[in-house]
Order: C-alpha cells, then sequence, then structure tokens
C-alpha cells in the first residue's frame, strides 16, 4: 500500500498507472488534515507528497508524521519544482527521506514504486 498525498490530477493519475504497471495498491490524500489519520490507519510502504502544493501542508505533515513514534519509520518522499529550492530546503528540514524535482520523479516513479518497502531510501543531496 502506497499512500499519496497529491491533488494534481495529472500526477495523480501519473502515480496511479505506474503504481497498477508495479503491483502495488495506491490511496490518494487530498486534504491537509486527514493525512496524519490516513497513514496511520493505512499503514503504508511509501508515501509520496507534492511538495509544491501548499493547501496540502506538506511540511506540517511530514513533520508530523516523523514526530509520531509508531509512523516515523515510513518512508517519505516528495516532488518539487526545481526551481523551488526553498521548498526543497523546507522540506528537508520538516524530515522528509528524499525529496527529487518532478521531472526526476516522473522517471524514477516506477522504480520507487516497485522498491517500496525496501530498504530505506537516500536522498542525494
Amino acid at each position: 500500500m502506497i499512500v499519496a498525498v497529491v491533488d494534481d490530477l495529472l500526477f495523480s493519475s501519473k502515480i496511479r498507472g505506474a503504481a497498477q504497471h508495479a503491483g502495488q495498491t495506491i490511496h490518494f490524500v487530498r486534504h491537509a488534515d486527514a493525512v496524519v489519520g490516513e497513514i496511520r490507519e493505512k499503514q503504508p510502504s511509501l508515501v509520496i507528497f507534492d511538495l509544491d502544493r501548499a493547501s496540502l501542508s506538506p511540511m506540517v505533515a511530514i513533520a508530523n508524521v516523523k514526530a509520531q513514534p509508531d509512523l516515523a519509520q515510513i518512508p517519505l518522499v516528495g516532488f518539487v519544482s526545481h526551481v523551488h529550492a526553498d521548498v526543497i530546503e523546507a522540506a528537508r528540514r520538516a524530515g522528509i527521506d528524499q525529496v527529487m524535482a518532478r521531472s526526476a520523479f516522473v522517471v524514477q516513479l516506477p522504480q520507487l514504486l516497485r522498491n517500496a518497502g525496501g530498504p530505506p531510501l537516500a536522498d542525494p543531496k
């Protein structure tokens, strides 16, 4: 099970297609106030965040997930426009495990989904 905190229809479609191809179940969370509860309920092997969507409060959600002892080990991956260096840094401060540019995310998505539940992610800084 993968949780995606994404409300962009284009990226939702890309993620859903890649998840189906990888044999993964995907659950989308589209409301900021539901993120931690949904992650706790679903206990996913990976959580994907659209870091550019301020309406989803990704930095608050990331920090809240990492502050929960029962959730802190779940890998969190975020994607963001490469020009938003401030968002990338904020995500790292919040505790995200891996952050990448949107273009790299699209390329690496199939592998990320195939590896969900595998060894910990390394964020190339």
